[in-house]
């Protein structure tokens, strides 16, 4: 086929995650299922952070963000994807498709330092708890999320930019979303550019923020190790399980996904490292969060509770 300038290119074709018919259905309700839990369990968790004074901290206002985060790429990916599983031609438009990549570069990358910023957060808690409220000030948590999300706008620019200097020759795209390995395949023109650049800023960003946790649980692990009581021990160790289960299934399935040969995997087990990262991970948080954690469980009922002898007193009053 010759090769078309990409200003010519006005649509894709996603080729989903399954050709098979009778598995649209059930894959809708299933992906349908997920992304409701998703987005039940992540406003649950900002919504009860904004009204439990008692969740006004440094830790919970991160676990917000992440929250959020969460819930702003999984939407991306998620709704167009559930849209597909009932259409019967899969298209994106190429400006739909330019922009669903770049929100979900934006985000998946500020999931990778929400959670390096968790866990410096988890450092200073158990090994500088002194100066904990000095060190992790208002001014210092907000700029560290700002930071957070410009890392993200800047790595997104700069791979769009150089995406949309590629020329595109073939439609098809083997994935369920626009991502950058499957479009660089559709190319005419060299993506040599491109994909020097992602494996680059995908090895710095799962670099730096892997060295900052290793490091950070390093120092918590020593501190814990002097800590005499098995008690106080277990309320360390329980404070940092939840993260630590965070990181490892999101930096593994990221790992796998961007940092591998591309002869390494087949299309399936992609879509299968992909489908964790971009739809399990985002409903899992709010579940590892929640139910590991005593403090936003009994915040949860606190919440639960006041909200109930509201609606009764409010009951009352009108009878």
């Amino acid at each position: 086929m010759a090769a078309e300038n990409h200003s010519t290119v006005t649509e894709f074709i996603l080729g989903g995650l399954t050709n098979r018919s009778e598995l649209q259905l059930p894959l809708f309700l299933l992906f349908l299922g997920i992304y409701t839990v998703t987005m039940l369990g992540n406003l649950g968790v900002i919504t009860l952070i904004c009204l439990s004074a008692q969740l006004h901290t440094p830790m919970y206002y991160f676990l917000s963000n992440l929250s959020l985060v969460d819930l702003c790429y999984s939407s991306v990916i998620t709704r167009k994807m559930l849209v597909n599983f009932v259409s019967e031609k899969n298209t994106i438009s190429y400006a739909g498709c330019m922009c669903q990549l770049y929100l979900f570069i934006v985000f998946v990358v500020a999931e990778c330092y929400m959670l390096t910023v968790m866990a410096y957060d988890r450092y200073v808690a158990i090994c500088r708890p002194l100066f904990y409220n000095i060190i992790m000030s208002h001014q210092v948590c907000c700029l560290l999320v700002v930071m957070v999300y410009a890392v993200g706008l800047i790595d997104s620019t700069v791979e769009i930019g150089l995406m949309l200097k590629l020329s595109y020759c073939e439609l098809l795209i083997s994935h369920y979303f626009c991502d950058i390995l499957p479009l660089m395949k559709l190319s005419c023109s060299s993506p040599h550019d491109v994909e020097m650049t992602t494996f680059f800023l995908a090895g710095f960003n799962l670099i730096v923020t892997s060295l900052t946790v290793f490091v950070s649980y390093s120092f918590i692990l020593s501190s814990i190790l002097r800590i005499r009581t098995i008690e106080g021990r277990y309320k360390a160790f329980n404070t940092c399980g939840s993260h630590l289960a965070a990181v490892g299934l999101f930096c593994g399935s990221a790992t796998f996904m961007y940092l591998k040969p591309s002869t390494a995997s087949s299309l399936a087990q992609e879509n299968v490292a992909s489908v964790f990262y971009t739809t399990v991970i985002p409903m899992l948080n709010p579940l590892i969060y929640s139910l590991r954690n005593k403090k936003v469980k009994a915040a949860m009922q606190k919440t639960l509770r006041r909200i109930l002898i509201g609606c009764k007193c409010h009951y009352s009053f009108s009878g």
